[in-house]
């Protein structure tokens, strides 16, 4: 259930992975509720605006997030009357589709409202019901983006030491990864076998990933897989070293090989 309290910053030594990791200025973060248009029912993640793009965690101490979308195509944002329990409902409307989003309660749906449209139009949104220091930040965040959007290379929004997924309009990773230990992946095959019995995850070094699998032969067998990243590819270590182009070639490996008995874990 989405914590009532205010949330707090992440603990600094997980702020310090996820800005390797993102390589881009954090701007605000905090619960949000998130659905597609072509969802029925919304998910919380905890999520960080970095730059123009929105990066959504499975948990608020997760070091990886789950998925990540790219908002500097906006071009409205637009509120939906506040439900029952007087949450914020807000409507982003990008070149690629519609992302629906909900925030805890109206002054925290403003606070997002805001300093999204402040990176995405590169411009404080002249809203009287701001106070006067949630507008001090915003212009704060203004000029930290155009500064950013100066540098050379915008050198700002490269990856450290990792290899950022692929974009897709929101998921950039396969439906089956999970930002877990591998003892908690063990945890979920066993708990939840209808579910699937392959699980991506990031590898003990925060840096690559690995593969978790389950199957059932004689007994229950459980075996883990490491995938490095390599460039623009991801090498599977087998005795002999395969190469794919992305995570989901990686996953669609381990299930064409298997033919069919491997199957994405999905809750």
């Amino acid at each position: 259930e989405q914590p009532e309290e205010i949330p707090q910053p992440a603990p600094r030594e997980i702020f310090q992975e996820r800005q390797k990791i993102t390589g881009l200025p954090l701007y605000f973060q905090g619960y949000l509720s998130v659905r597609h248009s072509r969802c029925q029912e919304f998910r919380v993640y905890w999520t960080e605006l970095r730059g123009t793009t929105l990066f959504f965690y499975d948990d608020k101490k997760a070091r990886t997030y789950s998925q990540k979308l790219d908002i500097s195509s906006l071009t409205s944002a637009t509120n939906v009357h506040p439900d029952e329990n007087s949450s914020a409902q807000f409507i982003l409307m990008l070149s690629n589709g519609e992302l629906e989003l909900k925030a805890n309660n109206c002054e925290c749906g403003k606070e997002w409202k805001g300093f999204i449209l402040t990176v995405t139009k590169l411009s404080v949104p002249p809203d009287e019901s701001l106070l006067p220091g949630q507008l001090t930040r915003m212009h704060e965040v203004l000029e930290k983006e155009k500064k950013r959007r100066t540098m050379p290379n915008d050198c700002s929004s490269t990856p450290l030491n990792r290899k950022s997924p692929p974009s897709s309009p929101l998921t950039t990773m396969p439906a089956c990864f999970y930002a877990v230990s591998r003892q908690e992946a063990i945890k979920m095959l066993e708990k939840n076998p209808s579910c699937g019995n392959l699980i991506l995850r990031p590898g003990s070094d925060s840096k690559n990933y690995a593969i978790t699998i389950r199957q059932k032969l004689d007994a229950p067998c459980l075996k883990h897989y490491k995938v490095m990243s390599k460039g623009t590819s991801y090498v599977i270590e087998l005795e002999r070293q395969v190469t794919l182009p992305s995570l989901q070639d990686v996953v669609n490996y381990f299930v064409n090989q298997t033919r069919g008995n491997l199957k994405p874990f999905v809750m």
